[in-house]
């Protein structure tokens, strides 16, 4: 790192340590980029201090949105500085994210103690990119109490979650057919709590028995913790004050039980196959005289990715 950068960062350390929203923005940009300064950055302030961390994932129209904005406001009736990483689906062609998480949770902009970023998925199978992470650790250095991180809403394979949250919410609708997707593999073993939410439509009180009797046959969670069920209206705010208090309790939980460090462990470890990933997703990109190979059948996938991974005289060293 030149001299110039070196005072570029220790700057932005310092305008980060003394609360400034603007360093707050810069650095997250600079992370969700892989900036060498925003990884520098973020070397110097990980793992300083700890938020509560709630995920809310769930099919896209369940309400999340709505329904971490009516959670945004309980947690600032306890007087908690409120973090949200709104994880947007984003274009496969520019990258960018819709945006629509932060224009339902309009009323919170003028608010000093809540901060919303929108983030893109980057086409992240999981709903989640590893850019994620990086910005939740942003948001726990600078200070906030409650993080919230509403994923996309891919249905299925989004359990990328439950290894990043402390806490996992999954919001499900009546007469949506969630109840059969949330009965699927994956989906239904990383929810800690559930939300049925629009309660008010037709057949809230079946899908709530039929969460019930799925639960029954699911495996025991860590610390016999069992995942209650919370009724909610979200448009008008009915059973969110219950749902908030579950969220307390599953914290409690983790505490009594000390879990809370190998959710953190996990969360990293998650971080760090992220960055593989995106290296893999790079490298390959680049490679395509290889992967023409792979078609071809000159060579399999592992050979491919092998020489990838050893570099240039590997690749010499192929047949």
């Amino acid at each position: 790192m030149t001299e110039a950068e070196e005072a570029q960062l220790s700057e932005l350390e310092t305008r980060f340590r003394q609360g400034e929203i603007r360093a707050l923005a810069r650095a997250l940009t600079l992370a969700e980029a892989g900036h060498p300064l925003g990884q520098a950055l973020l070397k110097r302030l990980r793992g300083q201090a700890q938020a509560k961390v709630v995920g809310i994932t769930g099919s896209p129209g369940a309400g999340k949105s709505t329904l971490t904005d009516r959670l945004i406001l309980e947690a600032r009736k306890r007087g908690e500085k409120v973090g949200v990483l709104a994880v947007d689906p984003s274009s496969p062609f520019t990258g960018g994210a819709i945006l629509g998480d932060r224009i339902r949770m309009m009323r919170h902009h003028q608010d000093p103690g809540v901060y919303i970023r929108s983030l893109a998925s980057r086409g992240a199978l999981g709903g989640l990119a590893g850019a994620t992470v990086a910005a939740l650790n942003l948001l726990e250095a600078f200070g906030f109490h409650r993080i919230f991180v509403e994923t996309v809403g891919v249905g299925q394979s989004e359990v990328d979650i439950a290894r990043v949250a402390d806490t996992t919410l999954l919001v499900l609708t009546p007469a949506a057919g969630d109840a059969i997707q949330a009965f699927k593999a994956g989906v239904m073993e990383i929810a800690d709590l559930f939300a049925v939410n629009k309660f008010d439509l037709p057949g809230g009180e079946r899908l709530v028995q039929e969460l019930k009797g799925a639960l029954e046959l699911s495996p025991p969670r860590p610390g016999g913790w069992r995942p209650p069920i919370f009724p909610t209206v979200a448009a008008t705010g009915e059973g969110v004050e219950a749902l908030f208090e579950g969220l307390e309790a599953h914290h409690r939980h983790l505490v009594a039980h000390g879990l809370l460090e190998s959710h953190r462990l996990e969360r990293t470890r998650f971080e760090v196959e992220s960055v593989i990933q995106e290296w893999g997703r790079r490298k390959t990109q680049a490679a395509e005289a290889l992967v023409a190979r792979v078609a071809k059948g000159e060579l399999s996938p592992e050979e491919a990715a092998l020489a990838l991974l050893l570099g240039p005289e590997a690749q010499e060293g192929l047949p």
